[in-house]
């Protein structure tokens, strides 16, 4: 049993009607409770690095996810366990490379039984995200395990994702399940942006909606069905203005992001958000809405609790609290044998040793949002390109395309630590193709000025390789951010006229994150894949020291 000793968090309450009333022993009123997750992006084992840590505290792991929820779900059997969002895609080799099945089993095992859509859902397009959802055999390298894949004993929600021949949503808007002998409506929704985060491969012939008018459009068709108590699972979310180390879990300090605006939007009807995709962790009350989030990668979990009546069918009560999924506890034996059979599986290649670090070399950026992985990441790909005989000048990578720390312990120069393949991928899971092409020195201003018309300003900064540097401003005006004389190459100034070769991901050159400059590019060749590029360069390197971020600087 979980004691509330090891989480002194209070619960967040929201003002809704009677939400100060308990109902007493003769009213006929039901608690339930609602346990969340998002953003698993296929962790079965235990996160490393930051990718592990709420905090201060250790956390995440399937094994321990497992038993957090079960545990929940012993204290208050009235429960449903439900998702918002990219529980696949950019996961780590032990699921990625088996196309996310083991992550859809993982989650049937957890009792999973809803969950909205995230944008990585729709990394290999939707006909995947249809056979993740009904099984089947890959169509290519068919089942890899030996084994049929059964699908997901879940069910994705994906109210403002529409075919658009069709004009249907490409799954189900919605869904009701009855709980403790109610009914719960519960809306599932991507964020309207996917598009612009996705390939453009995986969103073709689909249409994003907005995600507050459809909200509400369901909204009012579930109250018309008799639905009165509705939650939005959505994969869309915001931060608390905390360093990460020090970060309530349940806090809502400084709140900002996208999801605050689409709260401020919906019907009150909507009484509960489970939101997504920025991978942190909040607890807040927003237009009379309770907001929350659990991180990302199994490391929390939010148990909402409510109090509905009987007779009505309205929330009368909202509370919830954000549980970290501490390492402290026994682990499932159910996802410990999906654990030990996957790994088994991938052991031949994870476990082969690449090359050495002399320290460990992570994603955390600076304030000019420049990190040490994505120099090194860059360098490679350079040298990826350089080795095809592409003769590029300068690789160009965005920051979240970077997953994964390279932790090394007690590494040094003298004593490097070896690093392996499977950590390579984890960094690097994508499977992107790099692609060189010719741009001028324009367009490379006008693509440095695109990263702050990004909604994650600051937060995804484009990485760049050695030799190429330049300065900038945070807060001049649009357009007039980065200092034309500062973008140079060598040492030497970059003139708009002048032509360069550069090197990025299939993901960037086609217009990802925004960044349009890049569709301008000409003379494309195609490369190594991002992974295979960043192999080898740990084969020919090693060992690999942390990059001195000192590419980049910011002047305000």
């Amino acid at each position: 049993m979980i004691h509330r000793l090891l989480l002194p968090f209070a619960l967040l309450s929201i003002p809704l009607a009677l939400a100060a009333q308990r109902p007493r022993p003769d009213s006929p009123a039901v608690a339930i409770e609602l346990l969340a997750f998002n953003d698993f992006h296929g962790n079965l084992e235990p996160p490393t690095g930051a990718n592990g840590r709420v905090g201060r505290t250790v956390a995440g792991g399937a094994e321990y996810l497992a038993t957090h929820l079960k545990r929940a779900v012993e204290r208050q059997p009235n429960s449903i366990i439900v998702a918002a969002g990219d529980l696949v895609g950019a996961a780590p080799l032990i699921s990625g490379l088996f196309h996310d099945e083991p992550a859809i089993e993982s989650l049937n095992a957890i009792g999973l039984s809803l969950s909205a859509v995230g944008n990585h859902e729709f990394d290999r397009g939707s006909r995947e995200l249809q056979r993740r959802q009904r099984g089947g055999c890959h169509p290519v390298d068919g089942c890899r395990d030996g084994q049929p894949f059964p699908g997901a004993r879940f069910q994705y929600l994906a109210a403002n994702v529409i075919d658009t021949a069709t004009r249907r949503p490409v799954l189900p808007a919605t869904a009701v399940r009855t709980i403790g002998g109610v009914r719960v409506g519960f809306i599932g929704e991507t964020l309207k942006g996917t598009p612009q985060i996705v390939a453009p491969s995986g969103t073709a012939g689909l249409t994003f909606l907005d995600e507050a008018a459809t909200a509400n459009r369901y909204a009012r068709q579930l109250r018309q069905q008799g639905v009165r108590a509705l939650v939005l699972l959505i994969h869309e979310g915001g931060q608390q203005s905390v360093p990460d180390e020090a970060v309530d879990p349940n806090g809502c300090v400084d709140f900002t992001g996208p999801i605050a605006a689409i709260a401020r939007k919906l019907t009150p009807d909507i009484k509960v958000i489970i939101s997504a995709h920025s991978h942190r962790v909040y607890n807040c009350s927003i237009a009379g809405h309770l907001v929350t989030s659990a991180a990302s990668f199994g490391r929390a979990i939010t148990r909402v609790s409510l109090t509905i009546d009987r007779t009505t069918g309205a929330v009368t009560r909202a509370a919830a609290v954000n549980e970290i999924v501490t390492r402290d506890v026994p682990k499932d034996p159910v996802q410990t044998a999906l654990v030990e059979k996957y790994a088994a599986l991938a052991a031949p290649i994870a476990r082969r040793t690449a090359g050495s670090v002399t320290a460990s070399i992570t994603r955390e950026t600076n304030r000019a949002g420049e990190s040490a992985l994505g120099d090194v990441v860059t360098d490679a790909h350079l040298a990826a390109a350089r080795t095809a005989g592409g003769n590029a000048a300068v690789a160009f990578m965005n920051n979240s395309g970077i997953r994964a720390d390279l932790v090394a312990g007690s590494a040094t120069v003298a004593a490097p630590a070896p690093v392996t393949y499977g950590e390579l991928y984890d960094a690097q899971p994508f499977g992107n193709t790099l692609i060189t092409l010719t741009v001028t020195g324009d367009m490379i201003k006008r693509l440095l000025e695109q990263q702050f018309t990004q909604p994650d300003t600051g937060a995804d900064v484009l990485q760049v390789s050695a030799g190429f540097s330049y300065r900038y401003k945070l807060t001049a005006p649009a357009g007039q951010h980065v200092d034309p004389d500062s973008i140079s190459l060598d040492g030497r100034k970059i003139a708009a006229a002048d032509r360069v070769r550069i090197i990025v991901n299939d993901f960037l050159v086609n217009g990802g994150l925004g960044f349009t400059v890049l569709k301008e590019g000409t003379g494309r060749s195609g490369g190594a894949l991002d992974i295979d590029a960043f192999a080898g360069y740990f084969k020919d390197h090693s060992p690999v020291a942390p990059g001195r971020q000192d590419r980049i600087v910011r002047t305000d």
